[in-house]
């Protein structure tokens, strides 16, 4: 089976699977106890010809199959509706939210990815030793403490003992009523971007500097063990052997030979990382007061805000299935004994 081939059937696939999460998505709701729309009307004060009035404007007094297909229309165009707490359209709400946790959670990421791997590889080579012991003891460490804990503690004192960084907000709270203005401003391919200035970079990375490290200090000791347990498993391999009789580099050896042959469980690690990024860092997210989708999922949760909800639900398993269709892709490329079939 050729790549093409290999492609097309995998988005059919992905298609199926889709539509199943979008049913799953619906029912959910769907068998939710009570009437929603008592969640946000008092009977006391509304008619009961008033009620009804705002069901059908709601759609809940249309029958199940109609509530259905409207459902997949909506979620398939990208017509998520009003929030119900806000009455805002979702769309705006997670277009707006979505840079936040996008550069908190993404840059989190590639962060801890990047040290968690290294020192991973280190410690495999290293086996055994000091080195390799105080690695793997402070990365458990880390990645056994909660975030919540760690973010008071973070705050506490770099915050409220030495005053380095602010306590909350991705942003100083003056610029809700004066927002900053920009340096310039660029066209590019028609859409205008706002290039910041220097004083509103430095204050960004004021308030991002903490939760950032958070989340790093959180997630890369999760990856330096993944490395370090994908490694010690390679390193044994006789091609290893081999290379080492050749006088390669142990640079060489370590990075071109192991670490690519023994990066395959790593790849399926880092697409549900970036598959799930969407979910923010909820707790992080509400210690930091970090205007993400973190914080708003969990606002919604406690609103009972089921447009936002379901909305958020469906692109998160959106992420999820393009993200391991794109693992799938790149197992091939980076190891040539992978078919596709």
């Amino acid at each position: 089976m050729g790549l093409k081939t290999y492609i097309a059937k995998r988005l059919v696939n992905m298609a199926v699977l889709l539509f199943f999460v979008l049913t799953i998505n619906f029912v959910i709701f769907m068998l939710m106890p009570g009437d929603p729309t008592l969640l946000f009307v008092n009977p006391m004060k509304f008619a009961p010809e008033e009620i009804e009035a705002m069901k059908k404007a709601w759609g809940l007094a249309d029958p199940l199959h109609v509530r259905y297909i409207k459902y997949i229309k909506n979620m398939l165009t990208m017509n998520f509706g009003d929030s119900i707490i806000t009455g805002r359209p979702v769309a705006e709400a997670i277009m707006q939210k979505l840079p936040y946790t996008v550069f908190l959670i993404g840059g989190s990421t590639i962060i801890s990815m990047i040290i968690g791997i290294l020192l991973g590889v280190i410690s495999a080579y290293k086996r055994g030793t000091r080195f390799d012991d105080a690695n793997v003891t402070i990365a458990l460490i880390f990645y056994s403490l909660p975030t919540f804990w760690m973010g008071m503690v973070f705050l506490m004192i770099f915050s409220k003992m030495l005053g380095w960084f602010p306590l909350a907000g991705a942003f100083p709270r003056e610029w809700l009523a004066y927002p900053p203005k920009p340096a310039f401003t660029v066209n590019l391919f028609g859409i205008e971007i706002a290039v910041p200035t220097l004083y509103e970079i430095y204050h960004r990375l004021r308030h991002t500097f903490l939760p950032l490290a958070t989340l790093v200090l959180f997630q890369y000791g999760g990856w330096l063990l993944l490395t370090r347990a994908t490694m010690l498993e390679t390193l044994t391999e006789d091609y290893i052997l081999t290379a080492k009789a050749k006088g390669l580099k142990e640079r060489t050896i370590l990075f071109k030979h192991a670490l690519k042959n023994a990066s395959l469980p790593l790849i399926t690690s880092a697409a549900l990382s970036f598959g799930f990024m969407l979910t923010g860092a909820i707790i992080t997210e509400t210690v930091y007061t970090w205007p993400g989708l973190g914080g708003w999922i969990w606002e919604s949760i406690s609103s009972r805000d089921y447009p936002a909800l379901q909305a958020i639900f469906y692109i998160i398993a959106v992420c999820v299935i393009v993200a391991n269709f794109i693992a799938d892709l790149i197992y091939g490329f980076i190891d040539p004994r992978i078919k596709y079939e």
